[in-house]
């Protein structure tokens, strides 16, 4: 397996690569044009902030599966595309939390007292002890945008120089803030009461531009504002109106929509403190990420799970084997549904019951999704693609979970819901390696999801088991094991045999040419 790098990594990173066995191509520098002519070479690529990976990029790479981000911010990659693609993007978000936080309160404190000016200053052979007086931050209110791993490392540092802080995140809980001092509130009441605004929160189309001409509007005269997030979040021209105006006291940015900023007109006040993108630029945080990186994608190719994926639920080894039957038995119920539709699906109902509710489902379903699509659709399906394929093509998705134990203490049920009605599977274990299909429809069974598989309808009266049996006993068809059931006595019934060997088409016209046959169908998986 071969994963390129584009940026530059930690030494330490790319050894531990190499020693778990993969190629390793170091090419940095790289032109969209030239990336996207060696990228489908590679399994994987680790990429940083420089590196786009574009739709077109992505078209071309045909043997990715992973896409690792050293790092944070993804907004580098196209998320969309690579999903579709069925290529799992996993980023670092712990690796450079310390760092990230560090740089913030250096620039928290450079503001404050003027530290690179007065720098600038006395390397001009002037002594001007009365220009640069500062401002304590005791007692001042920090507003921090987005309470994530960096935010919350923040907070703990603020908190020990004796500030107040609020936060704003609308995916943080109360709980959450156990511990932490901090008061959460709406992002229009930060505005109002911080004497200091920091922002940690990651770009997308929700948080472009969050801060524009109108947040400005409602911020405390003399605020400072502080962003090492994601360039794009902050308005840049409304922030340099508003310092030209006197309403924002300055900035420290270390983050910006276009990067590197030269051309930007902020560069022309000099209460505007300016890095270039140094938050996770520390050796430790780059040894780190490194590692951490390159260990996730040694994870994800050789199959031992999938950790901080941003695009697919995270799972480690041990969840995975405990939750792989689980997986499989999905995936087998979705080819077995597949095989039986008569017309589009139009939505899919999942319920859970039982002990595979205490992890994140997302994953069966997922799988359950891939062994439904795969059938029918040209392109490659797996567990990243599979329900974002699913939305393009206008299937409905709800997922139950359960705790009204019926029939068995473990139990997915799917019904697929279609134009010409509706089919249902439900499926259990009656052990770890021996998955049941234990009902079709409303017929109660007893099927192992495995092989060749004869399913017919038929009358529920003497002679129709003798008839089928019969026929495929003529060709040397063994049966390997036979499920039956039924609603009422007399009515319509269900056949269902495991056998060696699949049954012809023209062998089921026979079956199906007595009247007491109301359908006959063999699928495989």
């Amino acid at each position: 397996m071969e994963v390129l790098i584009t940026e530059t990594l930690a030494e330490e990173g790319v050894r531990w690569l190499r020693k778990a066995g993969l190629a390793v191509d170091i090419k940095v520098g790289l032109s969209s044009g030239e990336l996207s002519s060696i990228i489908s070479s590679y399994e994987a690529v680790i990429i940083r902030s420089a590196t786009r990976i574009t739709r077109e990029i992505i078209d071309k790479a045909s043997s990715l599966k992973v896409i690792g981000r050293a790092g944070v911010g993804v907004d580098n990659v196209d998320l969309e595309a690579a999903t579709r693609r069925g290529i799992i993007v996993m980023n670092t978000p712990g690796g450079n939390a310390i760092s990230a936080a560090e740089h913030t309160m250096a620039m928290i404190l450079s503001l404050s007292r003027n530290i690179p000016q007065a720098n600038n200053s006395f390397r001009s052979r002037k002594w001007e002890r009365g220009r640069f007086v500062g401002t304590e931050l005791y007692e001042k209110t920090l507003g921090i945008i987005g309470l994530g791993r960096v935010g919350s490392e923040v907070a703990k540092r603020v908190l020990a120089f004796g500030m107040k802080v609020v936060a704003y995140d609308p995916f943080i809980s109360e709980e959450k803030l156990r511990g932490l001092k901090v008061k959460l509130t709406h992002l229009e009441d930060l505005l109002r009461c911080s004497d200091y605004i920091s922002i940690h929160a990651p770009l997308k189309s929700e948080t472009h531009h969050l801060i524009r001409e109108q947040e400005f509007r409602m911020m405390k005269k003399g605020v400072r504002i502080i962003n090492c997030a994601r360039g794009g979040i902050i308005d840049e021209d409304a922030l340099f109106r508003a310092i030209k105006e006197g309403r924002i006291q300055g900035a420290a940015l270390d983050v910006y929509e276009r990067e590197p900023p030269f051309d930007t007109a902020l560069i022309e006040l000099d209460s505007v403190i300016f890095t270039p993108h140094l938050g996770a630029s520390t050796r430790e945080a780059q040894t780190q990420v490194s590692i951490q990186i390159a260990d996730q994608i040694i994870d994800a190719l050789k199959g031992r799970g999938v950790r901080n994926a941003v695009n697919l639920p995270s799972f480690d080894l041990e969840m995975l084997e405990e939750i792989s039957p689980w997986i499989s038995l999905a995936e087998k119920m979705g080819s077995l549904l597949c095989q039986l539709l008569r017309s589009p699906i139009e939505k899919v109902n999942i319920t859970y019951v039982g002990e595979m509710n205490q992890y994140n489902i997302g994953l069966i379903t997922g799988s359950l999704l891939k062994g439904l699509l795969e059938p029918i659709l040209e392109e490659k399906i797996n567990h990243v693609n599979a329900l974002a394929v699913a939305k393009e093509r206008g299937i409905k998705l709800a997922e139950i979970k359960s705790d009204q134990i019926e029939d068995f203490a473990n139990l997915i049920t799917v019904e697929l819901l279609t134009a010409s009605g509706e089919v249902s599977l439900a499926g259990t274990l009656f052990s770890i390696k021996d998955p049941r299909i234990v009902r079709i429809d409303e017929y109660h069974v007893e099927v192992v999801p495995e092989g060749n598989i004869f399913i017919c309808f038929n009358e529920d009266r003497p002679g129709a088991i003798a008839h089928i049996t019969g026929i495929l006993a003529e060709k040397g068809i063994n049966i390997a094991s036979m499920g039956v059931g039924r609603k009422k006595i007399g009515g319509k019934a269900i056949t269902v045999l495991n056998l060696d060997t699949p049954v012809s088409s023209s062998l089921i016209e026979k079956i199906k040419a007595s009247p007491i046959i109301l359908e006959a169908k063999m699928v495989k998986i």
